[in-house]
C-alpha cells in the first residue's frame, strides 16, 4: 500500500492538533472547568497534559513511526519484538474499535452542531426557546439525518488521497478555527461582568485539590484532549518524516491543543458569568445556554455563526483521524482492498449505525460506553505496549531518530512508571463507576 507522509513537521503538528482539537477542547474542556472549580481543575490539568504529552504522544508518534504503518500494524510490530506475534494480532482491534465507535457517536454530534449552524444563518435559532430547540432534535427519532449523511460523507471525502488530503484540510480550517476563537474571545471580554468568568478561570476552587475525583476528571480529560487512546495518532506517526523530531512535535501538538482549549473556555465561561447562568450547565452549555447568550448579545447572529462554524471546524478535523486510524489498519490488514471502496464502507457503516442511534435517541448512553469503558482500556493496551512490550531499544531509538536533543532513561522511566501507572488507575476507576448504557 502506497504511504504518503505529511511534507514537512508542520504540517504533521496542524494535522495532529486538528485531531486532538474537537468536543473534547470545545464543549468538554469549559463545562468541566466549570463543573470542577475553575483554577484548581487547570492547574491539574495542565500537569497532566505535560506529562501526557512528553510520554504518551510521543510514544505513539514513534510507534507509529516505527512500524511505517497505523493501529494494527504497530501493534504487531511491538508484541513481535518479543515473539508475541499472535497476541499482536489480536490486541490492536481492541483501541482500533475505540476509534471506530467514538466516530460513530461523534458525527452523530457533529451533525447537530451542522443543524445549530444552519439555524444561525437562517436567523431561526436566535427566537427560539433553547431548551425545547434542544430537545426537539436530540431527543426525537431521525432527527438530523440530512446533517448527519453531509458530515459523515464529506469527512470521508476529505481522506481520498490520505495524508495528503488530510495535510490541505487541515491548513485552511485549523488556522480558521482558532482565527474564528479569537475573535469571539474578543466579543466576550467586552460583555459586562465577563471579568468574574476569568477570575473563576484562573483563580477559582483551590478547595477542590484535595478532591480525587477532580483529579480523576482532569487526567480523563487530558488524556482524550490529546486524543491518546491507543489508536488515533499512531496513524499520524507513520506519515512523519525519519528526519522529523518527535518529542518536540509531541509539545507542540500539546501546546496549541491547550491553547485551543483555553480559547474555548476564554468564550464560554466569561460569557456564561456575564448572564448570570451556570458555568456548570454540563454538556448543555453548548446547545442550550450560549445559544440563549447568543440571543440578547448585540449581533448574536453573526457570533453565533462564527462560533458554529470554529467547533465544525474542530470536530471535522478530529472525525478525521478516526476514520483515517481505522481505514489504514483495514488496508494494511487487507491489502486488497484500495482507499475509495474502504471509505465507502466505512461511510455506510458509520452513517448506518449512527442513524440507529439517533432513531432509539441512544446516542448519549453509546458514548458514555465507548469513552467509560473502551477508550480507557484501548489507551492502557497501549501505554503498556509501548512501554513493558516492545523492547526498550526499539522505541529509544525511534524517539531520538532526528532528535534534536536526545532523549534517555528519564524519559523512559516516566513512561514506564509514571504515565502507565496513570493510565491504569484512570481505567480502573472508570470501569468501577457505575453507568448505565
Amino acid at each position: 500500500m502506497e504511504k504518503r507522509n505529511f511534507t514537512s513537521r508542520w504540517a504533521f503538528i496542524i494535522a495532529s492538533v486538528g485531531s486532538a482539537i474537537g468536543m473534547a477542547n470545545v464543549w468538554g474542556f469549559p463545562y468541566k472547568v466549570g463543573t470542577n472549580g475553575g483554577g484548581a481543575f487547570l492547574l491539574i490539568y495542565l500537569f497532566f497534559i505535560a506529562i501526557f504529552s512528553y510520554v504518551g504522544l510521543s510514544a505513539e508518534y514513534a510507534i507509529g513511526r516505527r512500524a511505517k504503518t497505523g493501529t494494527l500494524g504497530s501493534y504487531e510490530y511491538a508484541f513481535s519484538t518479543r515473539g508475541l506475534d499472535k497476541i499482536g494480532k489480536i490486541v490492536g482491534w481492541i483501541p482500533l474499535a475505540g476509534s471506530m465507535c467514538i466516530a460513530i457517536g461523534y458525527a452523530v454530534i457533529i451533525a447537530y452542531i451542522l443543524k445549530a449552524l444552519t439555524q444561525a444563518i437562517t436567523g431561526s435559532l436566535m427566537s427560539v426557546d433553547t431548551n425545547t430547540w434542544f430537545e426537539s432534535f436530540a431527543f426525537s427519532d431521525y432527527s438530523v439525518i440530512p446533517f448527519h449523511f453531509i458530515v459523515v460523507a464529506g469527512t470521508l471525502f476529505t481522506l481520498l488521497f490520505g495524508a495528503k488530503s488530510i495535510e490541505k484540510t487541515n491548513k485552511i480550517m485549523m488556522p480558521l478555527f482558532f482565527v474564528l476563537f479569537f475573535i469571539l474571545a474578543i466579543r466576550v471580554a467586552m460583555l459586562d461582568g465577563a471579568f468574574e468568568g476569568y477570575k473563576f478561570i484562573f483563580r477559582g476552587g483551590w478547595d477542590k485539590l484535595s478532591e480525587p475525583m477532580v483529579w480523576v476528571a482532569a487526567m480523563g480529560q487530558a488524556f482524550f484532549s490529546l486524543s491518546i487512546t491507543g489508536s488515533g495518532m499512531i496513524v499520524y506517526g507513520a506519515y512523519l518524516s525519519k528526519k522529523e523530531d518527535i518529542v518536540d512535535s509531541a509539545k507542540k501538538t500539546a501546546f496549541f491543543d491547550t491553547l485551543a482549549a483555553m480559547t474555548a473556555a476564554l468564550v464560554m465561561i466569561p460569557a456564561v458569568f456575564a448572564y448570570s447562568m451556570d458555568p456548570a450547565a454540563g454538556p448543555g452549555l453548548l446547545f442550550v445556554t450560549l445559544p440563549k447568550i447568543l440571543q440578547d448579545m448585540p449581533g448574536g447572529q453573526i457570533f453565533a455563526i462564527i462560533l458554529f462554524t470554529a467547533v465544525i471546524f474542530g470536530g471535522i478535523t478530529s472525525l478525521q483521524n478516526m476514520f483515517e486510524a481505522v481505514a489504514e489498519s483495514i488496508m494494511h490488514k487487507f491489502p486488497n482492498i484500495k482507499r475509495v471502496p474502504m471509505l465507502i464502507i466505512l461511510c455506510v457503516v458509520c452513517f448506518g449505525i449512527g442513524v440507529n442511534m439517533e432513531a432509539i435517541s441512544k446516542w448519549g448512553p453509546w458514548m458514555d460506553f465507548v469513552s467509560i469503558y473502551i477508550i480507557p482500556i484501548g489507551a492502557v493496551i497501549g501505554a503498556i505496549s509501548w512501554f513493558w512490550i516492545i523492547k526498550k531499544e526499539e522505541i529509544m531509538d525511534e524517539i531520538n531518530t532526528g532528535a534534536a536533543r536526545a532523549q534517555g532513561a528519564l524519559w523512559y522511566n516516566i513512561g514506564r512508571y509514571i504515565y502507565v501507572p496513570m493510565a491504569l488507575t484512570l481505567c480502573i476507576i472508570a470501569l468501577s463507576m457505575q453507568h448505565s448504557f
